[in-house]
């Protein structure tokens, strides 16, 4: 599956655009986690004065990288 795909069908009930509550629940983890990842850069964001956002691409391509990771571990 090409990442067009991907990005039509996983994650189609989200806004393309993520707050770190609804990518929290997207990912299945506690907000305190996503929190982590953004100030670590783990994840692409953007960040609005003190407001995270993050593009749906961007969080699939965090979650295309955590698929390689785990495929060579």
């Amino acid at each position: 599956m090409g990442f067009r795909e991907v990005y039509a069908s996983v994650l189609k009930e989200y806004p393309d655009i993520l707050s770190p509550e609804e990518t929290a629940k997207a990912l299945g983890v506690s907000t305190k986690t996503v929190y982590r990842l953004l100030h670590n850069n783990t994840i692409s964001h953007i960040k609005m004065g003190r407001t995270y956002k993050v593009p749906k691409a961007h969080l699939l391509l965090y979650l295309r990288l955590v698929n390689q990771e785990v495929r060579t571990a």
